[in-house]
């Protein structure tokens, strides 16, 4: 560990590699950390909303975004893959970083890691991930245009979605497994007066149904026992997710879901020299765009801390 870097990257999403690009056109000495450059939109069948490209599947944005990291890296970015960040250590040059094979020694730090959705537990839930079941309304709910959906969830993103849904669905049924709305109350009867949504609450997910594609979702009554075929070509989950900052989590502030709390204007954290940027933060969205968006920022700033 004899080299000390001028910036450290974990995470090798859009985040991380927008974050390694300008990094590298800014010169800026950089170890670029990623077990993989997948990221949640990686199984997406088709993504319509990454800006500049009219549509192209989540394998392929993959693809050109390692492509464009590469391309790149030149002499001042080394790209380590096939290796997880463990932890991350305030030393006196700035921070050690330990990984699964090692360590590295950097000025600062970007944050990257990203966030997993929490994943839909139930009969065929996994069979038709990317078959017709979502996880994000925004990167997928225009391809269901006119159709019959479903939303599952009964917070606020899950009424967001419902709403952007029924703009173009033909109708949007929201599926609760508890008797309450975790959302706030205005949201929810603002969202369920429109009369292209409606809502079943207190029932159990029983299978998500079909042949190739989806075709609708089993539930049951939990207090009747009754149930019922909900037909549907789209089923969208918003149940929450799950920031991934365990490495911070001893020298960063993180909210109660243990995303981590940053500077909307800079993307620096409550430690000095370590930013983050994209779903690992408490941002308000969580969108391919924005990601890239924060983490040009966070560079920029980067490069002034570093330089002044």
């Amino acid at each position: 560990m004899s080299q000390i870097y001028d910036l450290a990257i974990i995470g090798g999403g859009p985040a991380g590699v927008a974050g390694g690009v300008y990094a590298s056109r800014k010169r800026l000495k950089t170890v670029f950390i990623t077990d993989t450059f997948d990221s949640q939109s990686s199984t997406s069948e088709e993504i319509q909303n990454w800006i500049g490209t009219p549509k192209i599947s989540g394998a392929d944005l993959t693809k050109n975004l390692e492509n464009h990291l590469q391309t790149y890296a030149d002499n001042v970015l080394d790209i380590k893959t096939k290796e997880r960040g463990e932890s991350i250590t305030k030393v006196a040059d700035g921070f050690e970083v330990k990984t699964n094979k090692g360590s590295h020694q950097a000025k600062t730090v970007l944050i990257t890691t990203g966030a997993s959705r929490k994943k839909l537990e139930t009969l065929g839930a996994d069979k038709f991930e990317g078959k017709g079941l979502t996880y994000c309304a925004t990167c997928d709910g225009p391809m269901f245009t006119d159709q019959d959906v479903i939303v599952v969830g009964g917070g606020n993103a899950a009424f967001e979605s419902a709403a952007q849904l029924a703009a173009y669905c033909k109708s949007v049924t929201l599926v609760q497994r508890s008797r309450r709305y975790r959302a706030e109350q205005i949201t929810v009867d603002k969202v369920l007066a429109n009369p292209k949504v409606k809502s079943i609450t207190n029932v159990a997910i029983l299978e998500i149904v079909g042949d190739k594609f989806v075709s609708g979702m089993k539930v049951q009554d939990k207090e009747t026992g009754q149930e019922t075929l909900l037909n549907a070509s789209g089923i969208f989950v918003e149940i929450g997710h799950i920031p991934a900052t365990d490495l911070i989590k001893s020298i960063a502030n993180l909210n109660e879901v243990g995303s981590v709390i940053v500077d909307a204007k800079t993307q620096r954290t409550s430690c000095a020299g370590l930013w983050a940027a994209g779903d690992c933060t408490d941002g308000l969205y969580a969108q391919n765009n924005i990601a890239v968006g924060d983490a040009v920022k966070a560079i920029e700033d980067i490069y002034r801390f570093l330089k002044n």
